[in-house]
């Protein structure tokens, strides 16, 4: 048995008012042995309607009115209960199925029917204890890390800490069982977890700390056939979908019909100069195009040579020193005299992947304007964002093996510019989806499973930044979607982290299956997860904004009910590195 505590006083649906007795105001009671604690806000009452248990959570509390006489008070305590739940045979059932009825009584809950309720703590997975009751609490890590995972909160509020406590824990307790089966990647965009976090064995760990200011930096390593792909290039320099995807594409086909024939390179640089040099109906640009093509290919001749092509719209032709005018043909005289030897004598050398794709692209951009295939100023945005996206995709990229499959693979774009910032975690997810549904599509289900853990998400997936065109951003939060929606049944997972869940899309996070909410005060951000989240109780929302550090209201499809929970704080050397600067210790008098 347990402590009576009141008696149903009203059922209005699922609200339910309960009466309290007058010696029910204790903070803490013992009976029988057992500890049990007092009617307050977010406790746990049980309510027995015949042989049924009802577990409910207390909501509210206020006084009322009652008769007065001589020997008793005008007024008696009334709480408000939601019912979550219900015992059968020992056993916790979340869900409304049964409701009391009027008379029916009240009691105390104690610690360990209340632990039932949570479940049995694995004393490996346990990582905080739940806020009121002080219990402890463990991951149900089965059915956690099978789901796309969201961690939201302002900056300060420790969401980083419980993103860095999942994994610390998962990694501790599962990594024999975890290597060969399972892939883990973090786009760190503030290099938080470059150091002994998540994973300290580099056995089993690689970290990319790329960096845009120098040639020094690590280089995240891909395939030749990873970076000759239309798709690619069309993230790395944000192709339009009618004129430059269709650009690129023809760049890249055309490398893939010629590749293994010797010399084919050497060739067609020699034949499209030829063909622009001689054309009947040149075009003003040609003279750029062909200083571009003879600065690569290290023809210096011939580019001073362009450096003197002058344009006479009249006619609409070139001509050199005055007079020397190009009419077309092969047999032109200055087309002879001029330019023949020094195109005949072209010779390019070993050119790194960067070099060899900026010369086919303007190789393919000249041959195009000859034949008459593109318009020059459709494609020459594309040519100044290759231009100066290069320079510092050289420094963050390596064209060559794919990278080495590690259980956890970090690729930190702390010391990189904004412009990488951007296109690399795009880069990433597209390269590791596609290479991991690949892998699984005829398996179900799949034999091995991809987290991929994005930290401060609002980066990549914002819905709000007007730093770029509609398309672009149309593509970036497809491909983000189509994860979320599809990657499910392939074994494929995102875990996100963010202080402004507001700014990402509502697709992306409508489909998030289970939330630990830190601290958040935004307006915006409330109202979001109040729409996205069904299984958010309104007294646990009401909480959040009020939420001290460390502390979050979790819930999802993983868990029965919602739970305040406060997080253990992670040993210092584990922590991730986004603590706050200790101005005692900064600014401390100099003896």
């Amino acid at each position: 048995m347990s402590i009576a505590i009141g008696e149903v006083v009203s059922v209005k649906g699922v609200n339910i008012v309960v009466e309290l007795y007058e010696e029910s105001n204790k903070e803490t009671l013992f009976y029988d042995g057992k500890k049990f604690k007092g009617v307050s806000i977010q406790e746990h009452v049980l309510v027995k309607r015949g042989f049924k248990d009802i577990v409910a959570l207390v909501q509210g509390e206020y006084l009322d009115e009652r008769f007065q006489s001589e020997d008793r008070s005008g007024y008696v305590r009334k709480v408000e209960l939601k019912p979550i739940g219900f015992y059968r045979h020992g056993e916790f059932f979340e869900g409304i199925k049964h409701l009391p009825m009027i008379r029916d009584v009240a009691y105390l809950m104690n610690d360990e029917q209340v632990q039932k309720i949570y479940g049995d703590p694995n004393e490996s997975f346990i990582v905080g204890e739940i806020l009121k009751e002080e219990l402890p609490v463990s991951l149900p890590w089965a059915s956690l890390f099978n789901t796309h995972i969201g961690v939201f909160g302002n900056t300060g509020s420790g969401k980083s800490n419980t993103l860095t406590n999942l994994y610390t824990t998962l990694f501790s307790n599962k990594l024999e069982q975890l290597k060969g089966k399972s892939h883990f990647v973090v786009v760190d965009f503030n290099g938080e977890y470059t150091g002994n976090q998540l994973l300290s064995n580099l056995e089993y760990k690689n970290v990319y700390d790329l960096d845009t200011r120098s040639n020094d930096g690590a280089k995240f390593p891909l395939s030749e056939s990873v970076f000759w792909d239309e798709e690619v290039f069309g993230i790395l320099f944000k192709a339009t979908e009618n004129t430059q995807k269709p650009f690129l594409k023809r760049v890249v086909t055309g490398r893939d019909k010629f590749k293994d024939t010797a010399d084919s390179l050497n060739n067609y640089t020699k034949k499209t100069l030829t063909r622009a040099l001689v054309s009947t109906a040149p075009k003003k640009e040609f003279s750029d195009l062909i200083r571009a093509i003879s600065s690569i290919v290290l023809a210096d001749d011939l580019k001073s040579l362009s450096e003197q092509m002058s344009w006479y719209s009249k006619d609409g032709k070139f001509y050199i020193n005055g007079v020397n005018y190009l009419n077309g043909g092969e047999d032109d005289a200055t087309y002879i005299n001029y330019f023949k030897r020094h195109i005949d004598s072209i010779n390019i050398g070993e050119l790194d992947h960067f070099e060899e794709l900026k010369l086919r692209i303007n190789l393919q951009l000249l041959a195009d304007l000859v034949s008459g295939y593109v318009q020059f100023e459709h494609i020459q945005p594309l040519l100044k964002r290759v231009e100066a996206s290069l320079k510092s995709l050289e420094r963050v990229f390596s064209i060559g093996d794919n990278p080495v499959k590690k259980l956890l693979t970090v690729v930190s774009l702390r010391k990189s510019n904004q412009e990488v910032k951007k296109v690399i975690p795009l880069l990433l997810a597209k390269y590791y989806y596609s290479s991991h549904k690949d892998a699984v599509i005829n398996e179900s289900p799949p034999a091995n499973t991809f987290h991929l853990i994005i930290d401060e998400a609002h980066n990549i997936l914002s819905v709000q930044s007007n730093r770029e065109s509609e398309s672009w951003k149309d593509y970036r939060l497809e491909l983000f979607e189509e994860i979320i929606k599809e990657g499910r049944k392939f074994g494929f997972y995102l875990t996100l982290s963010s202080q402004r869940p507001a700014d990402i899309s509502a697709t992306i996070m409508s489909q998030i299956h289970n939330f630990f909410i830190h601290r958040l005060v935004n307006d915006r951000d409330l109202l979001l997860l109040e729409n996205s989240i069904n299984t958010l109780d309104s007294l646990s929302r009401s909480m959040i904004p009020n939420l001290s550090k460390g502390c979050a209201v979790i819930t999802g499809t993983s868990f029965d009910i919602p739970m305040v929970v406060q997080f253990h704080p992670l040993a210092k050397e584990n922590q991730p590195d986004s603590g706050d600067v200790n101005l005692n210790e900064l600014w401390k008098d100099v003896l």
